[in-house]
């Protein structure tokens, strides 16, 4: 008996002794206080913030991809599967009881008289055992089963995200080419009047061959032009489709470009980024999982405790196994430690925490770039706003100077060269105008995604 004193004793400092903590993976991330450049409100976005355009197509298309796309759905199943996995893991920290039935039927001689004898033997057997998780193995395996799905659990937000993203970034272009579309067939047009005027000009001999040739030259330019974007409106087209969830086809759309305007932007604090970007959250979960997962393998070097029970009864008659307890029974305890297998065990320790400092690094990478994204996309705008703004001034001074240039050369005071000019310019002119208002919109799609599309942890 005092040896057994003595043991126990002895087991519980070493016991006392054993540790599984795991400190906090430390981050020198700094959080900037405000962005580089100006912001807007401080509410943050909506989480339909695509409706903010108004467009009755666009809110239709995006709620069909967040429906439809094949990448949603399989971050979507992803869920499911780490949530089994969830289930899987908290199971294995329950006891196991297993219970069986035999019968086995014979035939013997009896000894005595000769005769054949036939016997039955019905035997019920219970078996339980239970691995007592005194050091949290299990419990951290449970605790970094529950970071990764709610890490899955953002990343499915992220993809949901992205794609709205992608949509309404890809309608936007497709409005785009639409009125450049418009806009070299209204070209078209006008260069189609100077040819004409040109030919009878040079018919009449009032003008050279020359000025005739300029002008065809000029009005091909501008025919060769439009398949060329007929071509890629249907492209795009085909790249919503497929966004989308859809075989290749038309996309349906009553809105003009110049009906589109630029939103007033959102915005948020760089250190409330944190909890809205669900990428930023997933690296943060996983990152939780990793240190999780670093305190179980540090727990499975440690000594374990096992709890086994057993009971067998037996007869020869079935019905009497139930009604009869138990006629064999054992109960035991037992603690075993690593030894010849500690070497992988450690090893096992080491891998763990290399996994945890890739997803600190994983993490404080996500989180830079998405200060950056914002960044960029706030400068995007503002530049934007200036280009478009500069655009639209010059486009009225070349409107001017072509309408000036076409009179005096219809009334013979200039060359045909100055009107030519005149038309050029403001062609290029008015598609620079097109693409730099839909790179403002693509911009503010960007913002919208950047600052989390309305998304916040725990939603």
């Amino acid at each position: 008996m005092k040896g057994l004193r003595i043991a126990a004793a002895l087991l519980a400092v070493v016991l006392a002794g054993c540790s599984t903590q795991v400190d906090k993976a430390p981050s020198a991330l700094p959080i900037p206080p405000q962005w580089r450049d100006r912001v807007g409100p401080s509410a943050p976005p909506e989480a339909a913030w695509w409706q903010a355009f108004g467009d009755a197509d666009l809110n239709r298309l995006v709620d069909q991809a967040l429906r439809n796309n094949p990448d949603i759905l399989i971050a979507r199943s992803r869920v499911d599967q780490y949530r089994a996995q969830l289930r899987a893991t908290e199971g294995d920290n329950f006891p196991t009881l297993s219970g069986g039935v035999a019968a086995t039927r014979q035939r013997a001689l009896s000894a005595a008289t000769g005769q054949p004898n036939d016997t039955s033997v019905f035997q019920g057997q219970l078996q339980a055992s239970y691995n007592v998780d005194l050091w949290g193995a299990r419990s951290r395996s449970i605790d970094a089963a529950q970071a990764t799905l709610e890490a899955q659990q953002a990343a499915a937000s992220a993809a949901e995200l992205t794609i709205a993203s992608s949509v309404a970034s890809g309608y936007m272009t497709l409005c785009a080419l639409d009125e450049q579309l418009r806009v070299t067939e209204a070209t078209l047009a006008t260069r189609h009047n100077s040819l004409k005027l040109a030919q009878r000009q040079f018919e009449t001999g009032y003008t050279s061959r020359l000025e005739w040739m300029q002008a065809s030259s000029e009005y091909q330019s501008a025919k060769a032009q439009v398949p060329q974007l007929q071509h890629q409106i249907a492209q795009q087209e085909n790249a919503l489709s497929i966004l989308v969830g859809m075989n290749p086809r038309e996309i349906a759309r009553h809105r003009a470009f110049t009906a589109i305007m630029p939103q007033v932007m959102p915005g948020v604090l760089p250190s409330a980024l944190l909890n809205r970007r669900p990428d930023i959250v997933q690296a943060q979960r996983q990152l939780l999982a990793a240190d999780a997962t670093l305190a179980s393998s540090k727990a499975k070097l440690l000594p374990g405790i096992n709890l086994t029970a057993s009971g067998t009864l037996q007869s020869s008659v079935l019905h009497q196994l139930v009604d009869d307890p138990f006629r064999l029974w054992s109960v035991g305890g037992s603690i075993l430690a690593p030894l010849l297998n500690r070497e992988a065990l450690t090893a096992q320790v080491d891998v763990s925490m290399a996994s945890r400092n890739q997803a600190l690094y994983s993490y404080e990478k996500v989180v830079r770039n998405a200060f950056s994204e914002v960044n960029n996309a706030l400068d995007a705008i503002r530049q934007g706003e200036a280009q478009q703004e500069a655009l639209r001034q010059q486009e009225q001074f070349v409107a001017d100077a072509l309408r000036i240039a076409t009179e005096r050369y219809q009334n013979g005071y200039a060359s045909y060269l100055d009107e030519l000019d005149a038309q050029r310019t403001l062609f290029a002119t008015q598609l620079n105008l097109v693409t730099v208002k839909n790179n403002l919109l693509q911009a503010q799609i960007e913002l919208y995604r950047a600052l989390g599309g309305g998304w916040s942890a725990g939603k």
